[in-house]
């Protein structure tokens, strides 16, 4: 195996667990391994810290697997990781009301670069590192032994694939195609979903606890859902008894679906209104026609991929949230989301109150969001905390 030398003074990330190692912590590289190959990383001394895999094209240029010297990180070591991650959502899916879920979510399961969603029968995997590629067939075998099944698709298409020299996938690795229209439950509401065409791998369900959390203030009031892809938060609170709801999102193909999904829950039709366009254009549009709501969702998609982008992605979230208040009744409930990584909640927080300034309006921050158990924070790794959330009383 070939050995990894970082530079002195770099160990400290390594010590406390963290699974990054970036190229600039490097001093030397013993041999020429492949990308995905697993190496051993040894301190400017010589001694043994971790093992991990290795890529020279990516910024990070060691994911570590394993930090006990004396354990070999093998085909077995893989389907134990594998086993034990799938066997962590068990008491969630045995309840019965709920059959979609992540069963892996990366290195917070101490697979760095794998992700693996559950839809009913069906899984749908992201592979995001060279290392995790070189294992999938491993990986695949266990998913099947595990779970029996009845097809595995790869939706490797995310960007992040590129910084590991990896190319796009978006095939079938177990069984057939899976059906255009994949019926699934979260809790006990029905959605029909695509695996193969749909956005990331086909569903959203780090919004679980929160789609519900909301909707349980729902009743009698007037919804406004807005980023509301094929309608967790709609469907969820035309369950709960809103007097209406109103979804917007700029996909055709998610508003055809969330109308479908009312349909699939034997919803009123009439309680719900659907506009496919851009969001913050049709909140102007709202506040020029003076429409006004009791409960506002944002749910946006990710504006600050990376530290760089945090100012102008905070600039972005102020701006939708300040429109968002302008269209609140007295007293209404705003929840408001974001899944940037880069941005913690101090900084959203910061963001809600800069939007409540411009907005003229005093705010009340009533609930904190989080991301549900099947997408857990591993201690070591804060990164894998992304998903933030406000609910605020807007005045």
């Amino acid at each position: 195996m070939i050995d990894v030398v970082l530079k002195k003074g770099k160990e400290k990330a390594v010590l406390h667990r963290h699974p990054w190692v970036f190229s600039g912590a490097i001093e030397a590289v013993k041999g020429k391994p492949a990308n995905g190959d697993i190496v051993r990383l040894l301190n400017a001394k010589g001694d043994f810290m971790a093992y991990g895999f290795y890529n020279d094209q990516s910024r990070v240029a060691l994911r570590l697997l394993e930090w006990d010297e004396q354990v070999t990180v093998d085909e077995d070591w893989f389907r134990n990781k594998v086993a034990v991650a799938v066997a962590g959502r068990n008491e969630l899916l045995d309840s019965g009301v709920t059959n979609t879920c992540r069963l892996i979510f990366s290195e917070s399961d101490y697979l760095p670069g794998l992700i693996v969603d559950k839809y009913a029968d069906h899984l749908a995997v992201q592979v995001l590192t060279s290392g995790i590629e070189n294992v999938m067939p491993v990986i695949i075998d266990e998913l099947r032994r595990l779970l029996k099944p009845t097809s595995i698709f790869d939706k490797s298409d995310a960007s992040s694939r590129q910084h590991e020299g990896l190319e796009t996938a978006n095939v079938v690795v177990f069984g057939d195609n899976p059906p255009e229209s994949v019926e699934v439950k979260e809790n006990n509401i029905i959605y029909n979903i695509n695996i193969a065409g749909g956005q990331k791998s086909g569903f959203y369900c780090d919004q679980r606890d929160n789609r519900k959390i909301v909707a349980s203030y729902a009743k009698g009031k007037k919804v406004l859902d807005c980023f509301s892809y094929t309608g967790g938060f709609t469907l969820n609170a035309l369950h709960n008894g809103a007097e209406s709801v109103t979804s917007v999102d700029s996909s055709a193909l998610a508003i055809e679906t969330l109308k479908e999904n009312i349909k699939l829950n034997k919803l009123d039709t009439k309680e719900h209104i659907a506009i496919q366009s851009d969001v913050n254009k049709q909140l102007r549009v709202f506040r020029e026609e003076g429409e006004m709501f009791d409960i506002i969702i944002l749910d946006p998609p990710k504006y600050a991929p990376s530290r760089s982008a945090l100012d102008r992605a905070s600039r972005a979230y102020k701006d939708l949230n300040r429109l968002a208040m302008l269209l609140l009744n007295n007293g209404g409930l705003l929840a408001t989301y974001s899944c940037s990584g880069a941005m913690n909640m101090e900084t959203f927080k910061q963001v809600i109150a800069w939007a409540a300034l411009d907005a003229g309006k005093q705010v009340q921050f009533i609930y904190q969001f989080c991301q549900p158990e099947d997408h857990p924070v591993r201690s070591s790794f804060p990164e894998g905390e992304y998903l933030k959330g406000l609910l605020c009383r807007v005045f």
